[in-house]
């Protein structure tokens, strides 16, 4: 039985949306909308059952958080395993124009997940600390030497980013990890839920902050990135927010350039190369 088919089976005649494009690569979650009778569901089908505990774990730990999701049943089929939501809404951050209102719900989610005192979220006894942060950072940036000819990275622009002195990472909290925009679902009322729990972990919440406003400015505008901060009750310095970019974008490339085994036109990678060169630029002091 393929993912389809199990959606099919559970939604007993009603219709299945496919929210993620039948894309069938190893390790890839299926997302699909079972239509019922006056209501929806959400049915996630996880791409290796690690992926399941992992979130079936943080949710568990951060139960009592407004604007997460809820897990109505779970369970597994042959070699699948899923889980079933409530449907948190047909929108997302990055779908909607830019409506600040919106971005500052988000923030709230964000800082009242960071003020938590939850059961652990991570099996990590220390979590990502200043020391992982550093030793990370220098790794992305070599491995990004790997593919600055497939992305378009001029020699110049990384040496800059290589110089770049890792940011401030303060004492890890309970943290989502990958806050960017399609991962907060809107619903018809403008409530806001921050989904795809599986890569939570104990972190700095520099991280998620800096992720999140980051990407809400880059993909909607700037009133969105001053909202979410608003939101969260903390703006971050702008040069500690650009070190921060530079190691999200660096990170960002990388994974795009290693996904893509054909590589790709480097025209894919050009907002964000961009986006890297501008952070480099605005990063202030360097190691």
């Amino acid at each position: 039985m393929d993912p389809l088919a199990l959606a099919e089976e559970m939604a007993n005649g009603g219709r299945v949306q496919d929210l993620t494009g039948g894309g069938r690569a190893l390790g890839i979650n299926r997302s699909f909308r079972l239509y019922g009778e006056g209501s929806t569901k959400i049915l996630k089908i996880y791409g290796t059952p690690a992926r399941e505990r992992r979130e079936h774990h943080a949710l568990n730990a951060l139960a009592g958080i407004d604007g997460l999701p809820a897990i109505l049943e779970r369970g597994g089929a042959d070699d699948m395993v899923w889980a079933m939501f409530s449907d948190a809404g047909r929108w997302t951050l990055a779908a909607l124009p830019e409506n600040p209102g919106l971005s500052r719900k988000a923030g709230e989610i964000l800082r009242a997940v960071h003020d938590s005192a939850p059961n652990p979220v991570s099996n990590l006894a220390r979590g990502i600390d200043q020391e992982w942060v550093t030793v990370d950072f220098n790794s992305t940036f070599r491995r990004l030497e790997r593919y600055r000819g497939r992305v378009g990275l001029s020699a110049d622009v990384l040496e800059a980013a290589k110089r770049v002195r890792p940011p401030y990472a303060s004492e890890p909290r309970a943290a989502h990890t990958d806050p960017k925009p399609s991962n907060f679902l809107v619903d018809d009322d403008g409530n806001v839920t921050l989904i795809n729990w599986e890569w939570a972990t104990l972190a700095p919440p520099e991280w998620d902050l800096s992720k999140a406003s980051w990407l809400a400015g880059f993909r909607s505008g700037p009133a969105a990135a001053e909202a979410m901060q608003e939101g969260y009750g903390r703006h971050l310095d702008p040069e500690q927010l650009d070190r921060w970019i530079v190691y999200h974008a660096g990170m960002n490339l990388v994974w795009e350039a290693e996904q893509r085994v054909s590589g790709g036109p480097k025209e894919l990678y050009q907002d964000m190369v961009a986006e890297l060169q501008r952070a480099v630029a605005g990063a202030g002091s360097t190691a």
